[in-house]
């Protein structure tokens, strides 16, 4: 009898899934790499909640992705003054407390963050917990909450070979992984992308995307170049939301959206060239698909200066062409473009050559070091 109790009890033990949560938010850059995660996670046995703010961008892209949510309250780090300032701080006091009962619920075996202002309330939750921490840096530069966060991290794998040389005083707790990339990305088809913009294969493709923000100088220098452009390459335009221009529906070998969900990877797919802002999932996303192309990085007045710094590590790379903004015109960007042309055999040499690892493969192994049965 008490033989056939045990093996119950060790049947119902194993039967239980280890436990997972995943935090990131404030911009879908700190969202897709977590969700890239997933399925390579829950292949290896793993129940997946994810916690991230109430109101954020993540709350939606984690519900696409069929996950468990758990939404607390998160403040806001602002470069400029505002009011919010003095009662975010209160926020993220509440946002502790609502992450420590969450985890106190969920019981997981490890945390992995991908960093943004809804991550210190869980990251600081769980240490009071005793959970394991894990932090994935995408930039080159740390943010702010990651920087926060660090010293409570058992592992803090980062994107750039670069950042590890940074975070020496970490050095046994940094790991160089690269960044999760979204297998979809991978899949496109170029039958259904020049079929979804109504392009043919006479002209080459040259796509544009200027971001979920910071998408006004890029959308004006290339539609300013517009007439000179089309004659050279078919363009396919993702704007940004409100960002239409409606005079410019009909033009020759032009088409433009706001927003590029589903068909983002169809597009690349008959993608030639790319001019596109520098966050690191796009970076990392051309660099896996071997797409020549052309960073225009968000200047410091209007950010911390991250996607400068990722541009530049590519640029030293020989992955990518770079256009500072402050040197944006219309002169310039088809100047730029005309050399990235000229050179596109080159870059797509460097990328094949690149050393750059299963950033998946690598982060799932990690993790699994602190599965506990």
């Amino acid at each position: 009898m008490t033989s056939t109790r045990q093996n119950i009890v060790q049947s119902t033990l194993h039967s239980i899934k280890p436990k997972i949560v995943l935090t990131g938010g404030g911009t879908a850059g700190h969202v897709s790499p977590n969700i890239a995660l997933a399925p390579s996670l829950e292949a290896e046995g793993w129940e997946i909640v994810y916690i991230g703010s109430k109101n954020g961008i993540e709350q939606k892209l984690v519900s696409e992705a069929r996950l468990p949510y758990y939404g607390i309250s998160s403040g806001k780090l602002r470069r400029y003054f505002s009011w919010e300032n003095f009662i975010d701080p209160f926020k993220v006091i509440k946002g502790i407390f609502d992450a420590y009962f969450a985890i106190a619920k969920i019981k997981p075996q490890v945390i992995f963050s991908k960093g943004g202002f809804v991550t210190v309330p869980v990251i600081l939750a769980s240490w009071l917990h005793r959970v394991p921490i894990i932090i994935h840096e995408s930039d080159f530069s740390s943010g702010l909450a990651n920087r926060l966060s660090i010293p409570f991290a058992s592992k803090v794998c980062v994107t750039f070979p670069e950042t590890a040389q940074k975070l020496a005083k970490y050095a046994t707790k940094v790991i160089h992984t690269g960044l999760p990339i979204r297998p979809e990305i991978l899949d496109g088809e170029a039958s259904r992308g020049r079929e979804f913009c109504g392009f043919t294969k006479d002209l080459p493709v040259l796509f544009v995307v200027g971001g979920s923000t910071g998408s006004a100088k890029i959308n004006q220098a290339v539609r300013a170049t517009l007439d000179e452009i089309t004659t050279k390459y078919q363009v396919v335009h993702a704007c940004g939301k409100g960002n239409l221009d409606e005079s410019l529906n009909g033009h020759h070998h032009y088409r433009q959206f706001e927003y590029l969900g589903k068909e983002l990877a169809d597009v690349l797919a008959i993608a030639d060239l790319v001019v596109s802002r520098s966050g690191a999932n796009a970076v990392f996303e051309f660099l896996a698909l071997r797409k020549p192309n052309l960073l225009i990085p968000l200047s410091k007045v209007s950010s911390r200066g991250d996607q400068i710094l990722n541009a530049q590590s590519f640029q030293s790379r020989g992955y990518s062409a770079v256009l500072l903004e402050e040197n944006l015109t219309s002169a310039s960007l088809l100047s730029a473009i005309a050399d990235l042309d000229a050179r596109r055999d080159e870059y797509v040499l460097n990328m094949q050559q690149s050393q750059d690892i299963d950033a998946i493969a690598q982060i799932v192994n990690i993790i699994a070091r602190f599965k506990r049965h």
